[in-house]
């Protein structure tokens, strides 16, 4: 468990002199959202970054993320029982050093525009990785917190009840398993409330220009 949370540089649609720019300055951990755009860029980037991916993965993507990303630390976006077997048999074939980390992707704001399983079915997920992914090593659970909450962030407190409930199912320690949570609008609050892994772009690259997508 990290006793700082983990900052994961979030490089979408940034240029390879910006990602190499903040990892000269000591930064190792980016997240990527296109799979293609991060088999652009991790050929011509240092290969000790370690690369999250952290958009909706497709499965017919999977191959060539794995294969062509060697340094990939963790997908944080697993959201099904078919996108895990997907990985897990992809990455079995892979002379990887070790396991490929993976985190459950919990919807917890409802929005029918965001992709994650339900709260509901966090611990069947978690179990089914557990029990059938020999390839793949759970390391915690991601949500997108709503942009708009004025009081508690319910989101958040929702995705550590998550944690909590799949760690009891797999008869882990909460501790164990990681929490990522917190964007540049709202890290400072998720790191207050227990989040191990924050997601910061636009605080860090500044604004994004999606006119290149």
């Amino acid at each position: 468990m990290h006793l700082q949370p983990r900052l994961v540089a979030v490089s979408k649609t940034k240029p390879v002199a910006a990602v190499q720019e903040a990892y000269d300055a000591g930064q190792r951990a980016f997240g990527e959202n296109y799979v293609q755009e991060l088999l652009d860029k991790a050929p011509l980037l240092p290969a000790d970054i370690s690369w999250h991916f952290i958009g909706h993965l497709q499965s017919n993507k999977v191959k060539a993320l794995l294969e062509g990303v060697p340094n990939l630390a963790m997908v944080e976006t697993v959201d099904s029982a078919k996108l895990a077997d997907r990985i897990n048999r992809i990455a079995s074939g892979l002379s990887r050093p070790h396991k490929l980390s993976v985190m459950l992707q919990v919807n917890t704001s409802g929005e029918e525009t965001k992709y994650g399983c339900e709260p509901s079915e966090c611990m069947q997920l978690a179990k089914h990785i557990a029990n059938n992914c020999r390839a793949l090593h759970l390391a915690g659970l991601m949500t997108i917190g709503m942009p708009d909450y004025s009081s508690r962030p319910e989101c958040f407190l929702c995705l550590a009840e998550c944690r909590d409930n799949v760690a009891q199912a797999l008869g882990l320690n909460p501790q164990d398993l990681e929490l990522s949570m917190g964007m540049s609008g709202d890290f400072e609050q998720a790191i207050q409330m227990g989040s191990t892994n924050i997601r910061v772009g636009s605080t860090i690259f500044g604004a994004r220009d999606y006119s290149k997508q």
